[in-house]
């Protein structure tokens, strides 16, 4: 299944992109860095660097625009480390980004593969509305759009009721979804984006004994990740593409704990990837969305109208239930196995 995946790596969009990689019914033809986590430029040395550590194809890495559609950019290094991928450290190799921006690159992938492309967004989605302006039959020429953003009768994780994805832009976000459904006459369910909040992704919890299991498939296992450890401890194991996933986890282990959630991290965006690739790992329920832009408390927040009080057709397949185990299970199986010929 041929899928274009736009990110703003990130450790977990690194562990996204690492799945699907590693998953033999998946063709990654494309990758939109987007302005998130860190500045696009960064996300871009990031993704072309995971390139370089997975030895993937000749996969084209476009740049999104360097700021959201109305205001600041706002980042989170704090979260993701000074670059994003934690205490990971990556070369630079020789790839560079496309002449042609992610906006564009939504576009030429989406008619390159006509009805049957799988758009990925785990990060803000400011270069999916510059898409939709420049090519609006956009969401008629994929087969699958799935969407890591918002949280549904859920706290959020940036405010009180807002998620990071969509606080970043979310003038962004309430474009693509007021254009999507009712407008396009796509009131179909293979139309409507899977839309995943934190209300199902938080259940998707890391911790150090999963990260083992993942390194054992490998053959090459390292001293567990511990609270215990000196901050920044590195990791020790001998396969490359284990010591960087632990070296970018652990710092993401260590800003939950901050946070006050335990020693472990929410592994958000993995878990959308695996849904563009299987939605039925995850239970829904249809509904109408929208994104809150002028609210004094609850700017950014996702409403999401289960009721049809609003009186609009639905534009989303909210996730509402997520088997944390099954999840795991596959996840440890493709990627320990992908890793494993490095070792």
């Amino acid at each position: 299944m041929p899928v274009f995946a736009d990110v703003d790596t990130g450790v977990d969009d690194a562990m996204a992109l690492a799945y699907l990689l590693a998953s033999a019914d998946a063709e990654l033809v494309g990758i939109a860095s987007t302005a998130g986590n860190v500045p696009v430029e960064q996300v871009s040395i990031n993704n072309l660097a995971l390139l370089d550590l997975f030895d993937a194809g000749d996969i084209p890495v476009s740049t999104g625009v360097a700021a959201p559609l109305s205001i600041a950019l706002r980042t989170c290094e704090d979260t993701h480390g000074p670059q994003g991928l934690g205490y990971a450290e990556l070369a630079s190799g020789d790839r560079t980004a496309t002449s042609y921006d992610a906006a564009q690159a939504w576009v030429r992938a989406a008619r390159a593969h006509p009805g049957e492309l799988i758009g990925l967004a785990t990060g803000p989605l400011t270069n999916l509305a510059l898409a939709m302006r420049i090519e609006p039959a956009l969401p008629r020429l994929l087969r699958r759009l799935v969407i890591m953003g918002g949280a549904f009768d859920y706290r959020g994780n940036t405010t009180p009721v807002a998620e990071w994805n969509m606080s970043v832009d979310p003038e962004a976000a309430a474009e693509v979804f007021a254009v999507w459904g009712a407008a396009w006459g796509l009131s179909t369910p293979t139309h409507l984006p899977i839309v995943l909040g934190l209300n199902v992704t938080e259940h998707i919890a890391m911790t150090p004994s999963i990260l083992g299991r993942l390194a054992a498939v490998t053959g090459s296992p390292s001293a567990p990740l511990s609270v215990l450890d000196d901050r920044g401890t590195r990791s020790t194991a001998a396969n490359p593409v284990i010591r960087v996933l632990e070296d970018a986890m652990r710092f993401y282990f260590e800003f939950h704990f901050d946070q006050g959630e335990g020693y472990l991290a929410h592994l958000h965006d993995p878990l959308a990837a695996a849904v563009a690739l299987d939605p039925d790992l995850v239970r829904y329920r249809q509904a109408t969305v929208d994104v809150e832009l002028t609210g004094t408390l609850t700017r950014a927040m996702t409403v999401v109208d289960w009721r049809g009080h609003w009186g609009r057709e639905h534009n989303a397949h909210i996730g509402i239930e997520v088997d944390p185990a099954v999840f795991f299970d596959r996840f440890i199986e493709r990627v320990g196995r992908f890793a494993a010929r490095y070792s």
